[in-house]
């Protein structure tokens, strides 16, 4: 019985972490042009996301911050209740929902368009409501990578790695030094080894 689990188990990690190997696959101008875009931002880099989506929005505001792009999450639905009004002119907002038609994600992004903000819309779905108004689209697609096609598991991993790529990607552009990360990071393990880590990396390029 338990053996049975335990293939059952690893069959699924295999099948996401494929879900995560096919994002590779997948990259194209879309994610140079993103990139781009935010090197040009001058303003805040905002990024949304409701449920499971939202966790993986926050992740990537956080690594996004840690790597020299300095990003926050916002809550969607405290957004519709006033807290919208912080995207101005000049910031971006990077909306997360893989079927594209959560209401509350596209009413946020159709309320800091019009605030005069840059939009991008992270999705599976690219024929969505989220994709049709966003300024720019990315498409990270991840086919049976959700159990029963419900629950968001694969394909968060593989909207995570495409964020992941995008921040490594503006680090290096941005020439953000190691020195930096460590700096942001004096607490935890990091921290406390910082001397070490950074012997460890040298001048090794991301």
């Amino acid at each position: 019985m338990h053996h049975n689990e335990l293939d059952r188990a690893r069959a699924f990690i295999e099948s996401e972490g494929a879900a995560v190997s096919r994002v590779a696959r997948q990259l194209d101008t879309s994610f140079v042009e993103v990139a781009d875009a935010m090197m040009k931002v001058r303003g805040k880099v905002i990024v949304s996301g409701a449920g499971t989506s939202g966790t993986i929005a926050r992740r990537l505001a956080h690594l996004l911050t840690v790597s020299g792009t300095p990003a926050f999450y916002q809550n969607p639905t405290d957004a519709l209740h006033g807290s919208s009004g912080v995207a101005m002119p000049g910031d971006m907002l990077i909306a997360i929902s893989k079927g594209g038609d959560s209401g509350e994600i596209t009413d946020l992004l159709g309320l800091v368009k019009e605030r005069g903000a840059t939009t991008v819309a992270l999705t599976a779905t690219a024929d969505s409501p989220l994709a049709r108004a966003a300024d720019s689209v990315v498409v990270v697609d991840s086919p049976n990578a959700d159990p029963g096609g419900i629950i968001a598991m694969g394909s968060t991993l593989a909207t995570a790695a495409w964020g992941d790529a995008l921040a490594i990607t503006l680090m290096t552009r941005r020439g953000y030094k190691w020195e930096q990360v460590l700096h942001s990071h004096p607490g935890g393990a990091v921290g406390k080894h910082a001397a070490e880590l950074l012997d460890q990396v040298g001048s090794a390029e991301v």
